[in-house]
């Protein structure tokens, strides 16, 4: 019976044509791929998908962000986007982002894992962790934070004196064109860095620039198309060379980093005298021995710090070197700024936030900056955690929710500052 089996399996197959069998597969995988692409009904639009592929040839992988702008102008404010097998929603408009984070915020809780953050984070830490382990990690952390001066006095004057330190580094520069950029990551993020790792760094130590340097190298990498590439199709392109790789090597140095500083912590720990962060969840972890039941345990403490560290240096840092672009680029505001500064503060002065009501001009500029340099286009996604309606439109469970900044309108010019005359409205006008 069995030899009769064998005989007819390979009669079949010798019959078999190559070319036959090749048609079969691709109709296997395309058909395979048709199901995995079927939406339910009153889905999101977007524009047509390519097999395998989805939408990722529309977009510029170096700058999806631009892309699309366009496609929300075609299909509206909840579009819809596959790129190789994962679904995405993305949202845009004030309104509806408030409401998906207000009404809706216990069905966005969640965060996708990526295969190149789950590498690295494992869903540990602020900003890639979900659940139980977000909440957790997300009170401790605002809790300590407040503890050691976040929203007091002391932060302010920590700030007022590494001002100082930032302008006495630039004085040495005699004039010469420089570049600023790590000259002012080091003083955002030694605001951070006073919190959690309990000290400051000085701009010349080598060991602090090189982390810096692999910082901005992590970030800028983490966007680059290599790096999309492999969060679409990670079963090949873990194979394969290119910046995919670098990434994960510097984010891996990064918790290296973080780590020695941690080891160095507990050299000389005292629970009752906790110093920063870092004391202060080494503390935490020993009121829960039992780590099964807890996410107080050291992979947390490394992916938290390095949240802290990373979330307390890019945004701010970048954010400031935009204002020094826009002054550069309108000489007029930067001269207006610098005129109400010099009446309101003076030379010698430190400026502080109760100066803050008597500057509405400089108040505005700020505010105008943030609105106009758009520092995560696409903002950390989320995953819909239960079939959701937003907008009329229905998100089924598990699909991604990348949340999309405002752009600003075409029509709006950093030059409107000039019209400037009383704060409350103008910063209404210049955000309608």
């Amino acid at each position: 019976m069995l030899a009769a089996v064998g005989s007819l399996v390979t009669t079949i197959w010798a019959g078999l044509h190559l070319r036959t069998l090749l048609l079969a597969i691709v109709t296997f995988l395309f058909l395979a791929d048709y199901l995995k692409r079927q939406h339910p009904k009153n889905y999101p639009p977007g524009p047509q998908r390519l097999p395998f592929i989805g939408n990722l040839l529309q977009l510029d992988m170096e700058q999806p962000h631009m892309g699309i702008q366009q496609l929300v102008k075609k299909y509206g404010n909840v579009i819809s986007l596959d790129f190789g097998f994962m679904s995405s929603v993305i949202v845009t408009s004030l309104p509806l982002i408030k409401e998906a984070f207000t009404h809706l915020e216990e069905n966005f809780m969640s965060r996708p894992q990526f295969p190149l953050q789950s590498l690295v984070f494992t869903e540990n830490g602020l900003i890639f962790s979900s659940g139980q382990t977000w909440k957790e990690q997300r009170r401790f952390a605002l809790m300590t934070l407040r503890n050691f001066g976040l929203g007091k006095k002391s932060l302010e004057q920590r700030m007022q004196e590494e001002a100082q330190h930032l302008v006495g580094v630039i004085k040495e520069e005699e004039g010469q064109p420089f570049n600023p950029h790590f000259k002012i990551n080091n003083a955002v993020s030694n605001i951070i860095c006073s919190i959690t790792f309990g000290e400051r760094f000085e701009y010349h130590d080598s060991q602090f620039q090189k982390l810096l340097r692999l910082l901005d190298e992590a970030m800028y990498l983490s966007s680059s198309k290599m790096v999309r590439l492999y969060n679409i199709f990670p079963w090949m392109m873990k194979h394969l060379p290119g910046t995919h790789q670098t990434t994960l090597a510097s984010w891996r140095q990064l918790k290296s980093y973080i780590s020695d500083i941690v080891e160095n912590h507990r050299r000389d720990w005292n629970p009752d005298e906790p110093r920063d962060f870092i004391d202060a969840f080494l503390t935490e972890m020993t009121k829960h021995p039992n780590k099964t039941t807890t996410s107080f345990n050291e992979e947390n403490l490394i992916c938290s710090t390095l949240d802290l560290f990373l979330a307390g240096t890019e945004t701010t840092s970048t954010t400031l070197r935009w204002a020094l672009l826009y002054m550069a680029v309108y000489p007029e505001i930067q001269a207006k700024v610098q005129a109400e500064i010099d009446r309101v503060i003076g030379q010698e002065k430190q400026p502080s936030l109760t100066d803050r009501d008597s500057m509405p001009y400089t108040n505005a500029v700020v505010h105008e900056v943030q609105r106009m340099a758009n520092i995560v286009p696409l903002n950390v996604p989320r995953k819909v955690t239960v079939d959701t309606k937003l907008a009329g439109f229905h998100l089924p469970k598990e699909s991604e929710l990348a949340l999309v900044n405002n752009w600003p309108g075409l029509s709006f010019l950093f030059s409107s500052l000039l019209l400037c005359k009383n704060l409350l409205s103008s910063l209404q006008s210049m955000r309608s």
